[in-house]
């Protein structure tokens, strides 16, 4: 009985380095995710890809894979197979495609490996299985350790010749704002991500929750939930500036769908009641007014089914 083909999914971000075995419908196999060493150099991020890679080699299931698909952090170049992760800066024009198909396991079936954005990842995940099904154009975002998005043209997923089409966390929404590690300033990153929610509050006096160190994201999402005021403001500064980012790219592409995930979205209705109300007010013009705006559907595995979404 031949075997069902199944996709190698690996999606790398700042935090988490994550695999599985994805079928045709979306399902995850053997999924697993170890820490990024996003602070040490570039081999030592690569061994833990390739760790990644073992493991899933190592299972029965591996004879099925056909294909290899890469969610990264960007910004990336898909003519180069080349990576250049803001918040991983071990990797500069890393060739991380040409890196992975050599990897033993992948080298000794010659699997096909195609590489995207992590943004443009979850774009294709939720656009095949979550909340962008059936949306003509739609921007998927993912707020998390920094911001990512991709987006859905014409019913399809347009990465764009450099694979960067969407990149919404690198546009600036602050003219005189705070230098970003891109070389830009006032990047929407710089003030939505889920590191930039926890320096805000920090910096403001929050103190964090009782009785804990966690100085997080979540840990601000938890204070504002129980009404401390800088939590509060520090998640409607970051709504604002999500607010003026899709209103922005509504207004140039008319979209008629909004899909927002990553860690920061979890905080619920603390980030979506402000992004609510700065939307009515960013997004005046007639054809974005009443943009319909929904949670991602797949959660953490979003960026492991887009890079399986990739190789279909």
């Amino acid at each position: 009985m031949p075997l069902t083909p199944l996709f190698a999914a690996v999606d790398i971000g700042g935090t988490k380095i994550a695999g599985a075995l994805v079928d045709g419908d979306g399902r995850l196999r053997h999924r697993l995710q170890l820490p990024t060493p996003a602070r040490e150099p570039g081999p030592t991020v690569l061994a833990v890809v390739h760790k990644v890679l073992d493991q899933l080699a190592g299972t029965a299931d591996w004879a099925a894979v056909t294909a290899v698909g890469i969610g990264s952090a960007g910004p990336v170049d898909l003519a180069g197979g080349t990576v250049s992760p803001v918040n991983i800066p071990g990797w500069r024009a890393f060739p991380l495609v040409a890196e992975v198909a050599a990897h033993p396991a992948v080298a000794a079936r010659t699997l096909p490996v195609r590489l995207a954005g992590d943004g443009v990842a979850m774009a294709a995940a939720e656009h095949w299985q979550g909340a962008a099904r059936g949306a003509a154009n739609a921007l998927c975002l993912v707020v998390s350790t920094g911001v990512g998005a991709g987006l859905v043209l014409d019913g399809a997923v347009r990465p764009g010749p450099s694979g960067n089409a969407g990149h919404l966390g690198h546009i600036s929404v602050d003219l005189d704002g705070e230098p970003c590690p891109c070389g830009s300033r006032g990047c929407l990153e710089g003030l939505a991500s889920g590191t930039a929610i926890a320096r805000r509050a920090l910096a403001d006096g929050w103190r964090g929750l009782p009785g804990t160190d966690d100085r997080t994201a979540r840990a601000v999402a938890a204070s504002a939930v129980a009404g401390d005021p800088i939590a509060l403001a520090s998640f409607d500064r970051a709504a604002q500036a999500l607010a003026a980012g899709i209103a922005a790219t509504a207004a140039l592409v008319d979209l008629d769908r909004v899909v927002v995930g990553g860690g920061v979205a979890t905080a619920g209705e603390v980030l979506f009641t402000p992004l609510a109300r700065h939307l009515d007010r960013y997004a005046a013009l007639s054809y974005i007014r009443g943009l319909d705006v929904r949670r991602a559907e797949l959660g953490t595995d979003a960026g492991l089914i887009g890079a399986a979404a990739l190789c279909r």
